[in-house]
């Protein structure tokens, strides 16, 4: 399955490829559905832009040649909103995403992933969410993992929660905004990053491609709700 900087990266190369791989991963992430949308509208003002017919220039009359003018400038502002827009959507490849960066963390910590009904000690969990200055109802369920990592520059906390289907990790991403719930499969993690108003993100994701969406949504629903704020 290809990432979202490499679905990008792919449709700019070619607007029209109608692979099944980009396919799926359309149908997976709303952001990258919300750029092809976006690089299509593109494409069709672009066409659009090209398709003026380019006037003929005429020795007379005089006036003639005000329209010939006029109408290469409507040719000329054609082509600048065309540039303008595609340089928008160039800068909409991230060279890194906030996703992947999420799943590299991943690999560095493959302890955290065991499955266990023994909690963190309370003292050791207490001190890695008040770095962030936050807390965490009792309702959260089970937190079997808890360290305080650097991630983009910034300590975060990492945490697992156990759940009947197995176990889910929780990074309170503190400084970094989203502006709509996005959801990634990558390397074989599958996921979700979500808003938190006024704090950031959280980055809800287990490990697996048969784990429903759905089901991480809904862990993280619950996790941001026992998030007490301090």
């Amino acid at each position: 399955m290809i990432d979202c900087s490499q679905f990008r990266r792919a449709l700019l190369s070619d607007p029209r490829d109608t692979s099944a791989e980009l396919a799926a991963h359309r149908e997976t992430c709303h952001d990258c559905a919300q750029f092809a949308q976006q690089l299509q509208r593109f494409e069709g003002r672009l066409e659009r832009a090209l398709r003026v017919d380019a006037p003929v220039r005429q020795v007379r009359p005089p006036v003639r040649r005000v329209f010939d003018n006029r109408g290469w400038l409507a040719i000329a502002a054609s082509v600048l909103v065309a540039i303008v827009v595609a340089g928008g959507l160039w800068l909409a490849v991230p060279g890194s995403s906030l996703a992947a960066d999420v799943v590299t963390h991943m690999a560095g910590e493959p302890d955290a992933w065991q499955t266990t009904d023994v909690p963190v000690p309370g003292s050791d969990l207490r001190a890695v969410l008040e770095h962030s200055h936050l807390a965490l109802k009792p309702d959260v369920g089970v937190v079997s993992y808890a360290q305080s990592c650097v991630f983009r520059g910034h300590h975060v906390p990492h945490l697992v929660v156990q759940t009947a289907d197995g176990p889910v990790t929780v990074m309170v991403l503190v400084h970094e905004r989203v502006h709509m719930t996005t959801q990634f499969d990558e390397q074989g993690y599958r996921g979700v990053i979500v808003p938190v108003a006024g704090h950031g993100s959280l980055a809800v994701l287990a490990r697996g491609e048969a784990t429903d969406p759905k089901f991480i949504e809904q862990i993280a629903a619950r996790v941001e709700s026992s998030i007490i704020w301090n």
